[in-house]
């Protein structure tokens, strides 16, 4: 017999089912799956989570990929000269 907890979980998850999946498709996912060492089911929740989820800013993936090359350390830039604005007057 499942414990209340269980029944009232699924209850509140959501849950989809995918048909006329072709077979290639259906292998490759069972492949992908089995390389990264989760469940056919958690790979389809990773592939649409990440589908759908906002992406990153431009800055942020730009720190993301290039820190490293840095050590993690701030690149030192030179002192840039300040200019009064032009007066078009």
């Amino acid at each position: 017999m499942r414990s209340y907890l269980n029944q009232v979980v699924e209850i509140l998850m959501p849950s989809l089912s995918v048909r006329k999946l072709d077979e290639l498709t259906f292998r490759q996912l069972r492949v992908q799956a089995a390389k990264h060492g989760v469940s056919m089911e958690e790979e389809v929740r990773q592939i649409i989570k990440r589908a759908v989820t906002t992406p990153e800013n431009l800055g942020d993936l730009a720190v993301r990929l290039f820190s490293a090359a840095y050590n993690g350390e701030e690149l030192s830039l030179p002192q840039r000269e300040t200019h009064d604005p032009l007066n078009f007057k």
